[in-house]
């Protein structure tokens, strides 16, 4: 069976070292956070300002004043710190952020990656996501397999508006794991959701991969 959303994140968490500054985009990477392995320590980061992001709250006791960048509620911890957004951008321009788990609309077979807009759609702004894509060390991409209609989303050539070129270092899908060990090779089937089979991630991938 494919993996629900939270067994994506779980699987994305896998990736994380311990010490390692981390960025959650929105949607299912937020979910990263609620499965951070056990032992390990890692320090969350959002670009409205907030290093040290706590846990998701328990129902009454959020704080609306206390959000993530993509308004969802959060908790603070002891070491919570607070600053700007051109701190913000300062920390991850400058490559102070290890790891960055995004959502996509679409990644190509060399790395590309569009997830900010679909033209004709609303557009709420690209937010943060240019700048992770050129100043965090390691690219995940968390995204469903296919389109709702069934449309491959890791394709030969983005088709959307371009939000980083040759970026992405590994891709989690529903239904399996890709990876490059750099970037001049190509992407690897590495894993597989449980009884998914190879041939079901071929029939529904569009984009050059080696197994």
């Amino acid at each position: 069976m494919p993996w629900t959303r939270d067994e994506m994140a779980h699987r994305a968490a896998q990736e994380l070292k311990d010490g390692f500054y981390v960025n959650l985009g929105i949607g299912i990477p937020t979910l990263v956070a609620n499965h951070v392995p056990t032992g390990i320590d890692v320090t969350l980061q959002s670009e409205n300002g907030m290093l040290g992001i706590g846990p998701f709250p328990l129902e009454g006791e959020e704080d609306a004043d206390l959000i993530n960048a993509g308004k969802q509620t959060i908790s603070e911890l002891d070491r919570t710190a607070y600053f700007d957004s051109a701190q913000s951008f300062a920390m991850i321009r400058g490559g102070h952020i290890d790891l960055t788990v995004l959502g996509a609309m679409e990644v190509a077979q060399n790395g590309d990656i569009a997830n900010w807009m679909i033209p004709g759609k609303m557009i709420k702004g690209m937010g943060g996501a240019m700048d992770l894509v050129a100043g965090v060390k390691k690219i995940i991409v968390v995204m469903e397999h296919t389109s709702k209609n069934g449309t491959p989303k890791f394709i030969p050539e983005c088709t959307l508006p371009l939000t980083g070129r040759d970026v992405v270092d590994m891709i989690v899908t529903d239904l399996c794991v890709f990876q490059r060990p750099d970037h001049d090779s190509p992407f690897r089937l590495i894993e597989c959701a449980p009884g998914v089979a190879a041939e079901q991630i071929a029939a529904s991938t569009t984009a050059h991969y080696i197994s």
